[in-house]
This record gives structure tokens, C-alpha cells and sequence, in this order.
């Protein structure tokens, strides 16, 4: 059970029980503001500010927050200026981290998530340190509810897919990111989709134990859980047998 896709789910069911939803509306509200100011306030013309507006669609954001964060990213509205910026690191076991982060004090958002890193057995590091170990794609997660996985490899790869593999209850289905809308709206049609994100995906996978593997799922949720912060990758593997207890 891989790093990333593992962190998916657990996010995934994370975002369907929590109460904190004022949490998760300000983190999306603070997605769709940058990708507005960055690319315009049209969603056809911009396809980061369509996945924003996914995302907060995702937890239920009512539209009119979805609007004024669009209206205060291209400045028709006052708002508070996001800075994307991503931190590199090192966790138990030798796993690379990748933290995504939107934040108006880019000095207060690193010592916290150095802080968080320090405490959890982790470590910062240095720019381009771990990065090079991952590449962005497309990933969408389908349920596997009585589903053909040789239908779902047949229609996915035609769509633009590259990859479909089975990992616990989900199918993952990768992608290029210039076919990811595409290849969204095409399973869409004939599958229920659990999520569907733009994500890094890592090139390759280390093997942790139990005790490790405890540590870079707390490491990952306590990140994860900070205000500034928008993802958390990494590229741990988990061994079958491992216990969530």
C-alpha cells in the first residue's frame, strides 16, 4: 500500500467525517483565490481554477463562497495575497516528503512545518532535495464496486489514462495532466468517482515497517491539519500486514 495513494484514501474519509468543515472551506476558498489571480476567473480558460472549484464542490463549499474567493483572487474583491510555496523533507524511515502550502508569512508557515517535522522524526530539507523523486499526474479514484478491471483498463487507456492498478478498495487511475479533464469526464460517465485530484505520484517506493510506517501517518495527518497547508506527499510504502492501531 503505497504512500500516496494510502494518504488518499485516508484523506478522503478524513474529509467525509469531519466536523472541522470551516477548516476545509478556507483551505479550498485559499486554492481557488491563487489559481484565479494566477490564470484569470474564467474556469474554461483556467484549468487550475477548475480544479479548485472541484475541490471545494468536493466538501459541499457553497457556491457563494466559491465566487468571492475567484472575486478576491483577480481583485474585484479585497483579500488577504497567497503565496504558493512548497517545502521539502525527510521522515522516519528515510521517506521523502513533498508540502504544498498557501500562506501570507512564508517565514511563520516554514518554522511551523519544521516544527511539526522535528517532533515527528522528520527533518527539513534542502530546495530540490526530494523532489526530483516525484512527478505530477492525474490521479482518480474509483471504487471497486463490482467493477471489470479489464472494462475499466480498456475505456481508461483510451481516455488517456497510463496506469490503472487495484490498491485496497480503489482502483487508482493515472494520468498525464494535459489528459486529466478528459479522461475525468470520459469515467465519469460510466463509473463512480471517489476523487479526482492533480497530485505528485513518486517514481519509486520505499518499504517501511510498522513502527515507521505509524510515524509518517501521524507526520502526514498533523501536516495536513495545519491552516496553510494544501498537500502532503510522500513516497512510503506500507507493508501488507500493517496495523492503523
Amino acid at each position: 500500500m503505497s504512500g500516496h495513494s494510502h494518504w488518499a484514501t485516508i484523506k478522503h474519509k478524513k474529509g467525509a467525517t469531519d466536523a472541522k468543515k470551516g477548516k476545509m472551506f478556507s483551505k479550498c476558498a485559499r486554492y481557488v483565490m491563487v489559481a484565479a489571480k494566477s490564470g484569470g476567473g474564467d474556469p474554461t480558460m483556467n484549468i487550475k481554477l477548475q480544479y479548485a472549484i472541484d475541490k471545494a464542490k468536493a466538501v459541499n463549499m457553497p457556491k457563494e463562497n466559491i465566487d468571492r474567493a475567484i472575486k478576491k483572487g483577480i481583485g474585484e474583491l479585497d483579500g488577504v495575497i497567497f503565496e504558493e510555496t512548497v517545502y521539502e523533507a525527510y521522515g522516519a524511515g528515510g521517506a521523502a516528503i513533498m508540502v504544498e502550502a498557501l500562506t501570507d508569512n512564508k517565514n511563520r508557515t516554514g518554522s511551523e512545518v519544521r516544527k511539526i517535522l522535528e517532533s515527528r522524526g522528520g527533518s527539513m530539507g534542502s530546495a530540490n532535495c526530494v523532489s526530483w523523486l516525484f512527478e505530477r499526474k492525474g490521479l482518480i479514484l474509483i471504487p471497486n464496486e463490482n467493477v471489470s478491471e479489464d472494462d475499466l483498463m480498456t475505456v481508461a487507456l483510451d481516455a488517456g489514462a497510463d496506469n490503472v492498478e487495484l490498491s485496497g478498495e480503489d482502483y487508482e487511475v493515472t494520468s498525464p495532466i494535459p489528459a486529466f479533464a478528459a479522461l475525468k469526464e470520459t469515467l465519469s460517465k460510466k463509473y463512480r468517482i471517489k476523487s479526482g485530484e492533480l497530485t505528485l505520484i513518486p517514481k519509486n517506493l520505499v518499504a517501511v515497517g510498522q513502527e515507521d510506517g505509524k510515524k509518517l501517518l501521524a507526520l502526514m495527518e498533523e501536516l495536513d491539519e495545519h491552516d496553510d497547508v494544501q498537500n502532503v506527499y510522500s513516497n512510503f510504502d506500507l507493508p501488507e500486514t500493517f496495523d492503523t492501531k
